[in-house]
Parts: C-alpha cells; structure tokens; sequence
C-alpha cells in the first residue's frame, strides 16, 4: 500500500505493546492494530518517539514492523530516524521490502543552523533513495531543531518524495496558514499536513489547512471522529467533541509519564494486555492512577467510548 500528499485522516501513532517482563507483547500488537482500523485510522504509524523505538533491538524494530503491515489494512509508515545514516537506510529498506508505505524522519537533535537541517535532509534523502515516500517529523519542543516555514518549503522543494509534514511545532498554527498561504499563491507544491501533540490543538489545526492527525491519543477513535467532524463542516459539533477530552488530552501531555498515561488508558480500555513500558521509563504512582480513573468517569457521562 501506498501514501501521498493528498493523504489525509488519522495516522495512528502506535505504541509498542510489552509484557511486565520488557517483552514485545505479540498478541497486544494484533489487538492494536486490529483497535486502529476499528477506530476509523487511515494509517498506522509505528516505531516513533512514543513508540519507544530507541529501546528496540534492530531485529526486535524489523519483526515489529513485519508483525503491523502483515496485519493492517490501510498504509504503514515506519518512524527511521536514527543517528546514523547507515541504520536508518537499513530500516528504511527493510521496512519497505515488507511492505511499509513510507517512512518517517526527524532532524537530529543537534542541528541549528537552517544550512545544517537543510544538509541533513538531503543526505538522509541520499542514503535513503529519492524514490521512498517519507514524512518530515517538526517537533521542536523534544528535538531541540526548529524548521522555520521557509526550511520546510525548501526540503519540500528539493525533495519531491516528501509528501507529508508531521506538524508538532507550539505553538504552531500560524505555521499550517503560512505553509497553506503558499500553496494558495502556486508558490509550494501540495503535500499532506497531519498533526501531532497528542491532539491537543485538533480543534483549530483542521480549521488552518490541516489534513487530519497523526498521534497517538488513547481515544483514536475520538480523534477520527474529529477529524470527519471538521471535515464535515460541523465545526460545533467537533468542538464540542473536543472540550470534553481536553481534560484527559491535556494530562497526557505531561511530559515524563505520558506514555505511561497513554497506556495506562489503553490497558483499562482492554487493548493491551499491560501497561508496562521498556526501561527507562516513567512509572504512574497510585494516586495518578486513580486521578485517570476520574478523568475516564466524568468523560463516560459524555462520550461512553470512556466507559471502561
């Protein structure tokens, strides 16, 4: 299966489901993936930040991403990003021999200047090849590497088989109208935009040009709905729909625990059969535990998909 740059939807963002013992958890993988399509996913995206890829073995990463296309029904986008070319061409070829759509990449962490970013993208894109479709990931507030609109026009312009920008930027709305703003005036090709931060800002990024999401909220199926929503022009009725998990949305954001939260929901939601995170990992205390079971109740009286 392919993707593009009309590409729009939800990209699922998945996580990585592991045993109490730090094993993968094959059977949590399929119930996963099965959960995504059920949700109304147009994609899957596997091995990104939140999908702990660092802590996988190569082999563990391949098997894991073998496990997802053999099973999916919509295109699979595979997070590459590595600190070294030489692995992410590996996986970027692996990946797509097994039938992946695309793949991922994000700026490594210590580039600064607009010419180090521009550099890098092109000798990932080298070591890659020109013709794998990926995703650029701007996702400033881990990564450390702002991309100004005028970087990302410049990558979209040097390399035709970027077809999506993974938009994570904070704020970041006025980005998505500037990027917008020059396909309007013919002066930047299309390309899909989808966002990320956990949806925390899916009320208003559809509004600016967005074409859908690509994150990994505990509630895809919520996310799905909002992006149809929007895309319906129902704006109330998406709003509505988003005031009522921006609590949840919100203290998932927390930076440390937040796949920690992530899954905790998942697990209680009976996608997975643990909770439990490779080490490192941020762990929830009992009082945090309890503080997501009120989030789920008082979210029930509204949506039942929280009743768990």
């Amino acid at each position: 299966m392919t993707f593009g740059p009309d590409a729009g939807g939800l990209y699922a963002i998945a996580t990585t489901p592991f045993t109490p013992e730090g094993m993968i958890d094959a059977a949590s993988v399929d119930r996963l993936t099965d959960f995504y399509h059920e949700s109304g996913a147009t994609g899957i995206t596997v091995l990104g930040i939140m999908g702990e890829a660092p802590k996988l073995e190569p082999e563990e990463a391949l098997g894991l991403v073998k496990q997802v296309v053999g099973r999916s029904k919509v295109p699979v986008v595979v997070g590459v990003s590595a600190p070294g070319f030489a692995a992410m061409r590996s996986l970027a070829l692996r990946s797509l021999e097994a039938g992946a759509a695309g793949v991922m990449i994000a700026p490594a962490p210590h580039l600064r200047s607009d010419e180090q970013i521009l550099g890098y993208f092109a000798q990932a894109v080298e070591a890659i090849g020109t013709d794998v479709p990926f995703v650029l990931q701007d996702y400033p507030l881990t990564l450390s590497v702002v991309l100004s609109t005028g970087v990302i026009a410049r990558i979209m312009t040097d390399h035709p088989s970027c077809v999506m920008l993974k938009h994570e930027d904070w704020p970041g709305l006025e980005k998505i109208s500037a990027l917008r703003a020059l396909q309007a005036k013919g002066a930047l090709r299309p390309f899909s935009i989808l966002c990320g931060n956990g949806g925390l800002f899916l009320d208003f990024e559809p509004e600016r040009g967005a074409d859908g999401a690509m994150t990994g909220y505990a509630f895809p199926d919520m996310l799905a709905e909002l992006v149809a929503l929007h895309k319906a022009g129902r704006r109330d009725e998406a709003h509505d729909l988003f005031d009522a998990h921006l609590p949840l949305i919100r203290y998932e954001q927390q930076q440390g625990v937040g796949l920690a939260v992530r899954k905790y929901v998942l697990m209680r939601r009976g996608v997975i059969a643990s909770d439990a995170q490779r080490k490192p990992a941020g762990r929830l205390s009992e009082t945090a535990r309890a503080e997501i079971d009120y989030l789920l109740a008082r979210l029930a009286r509204k949506d039942p998909r929280a009743a768990v």
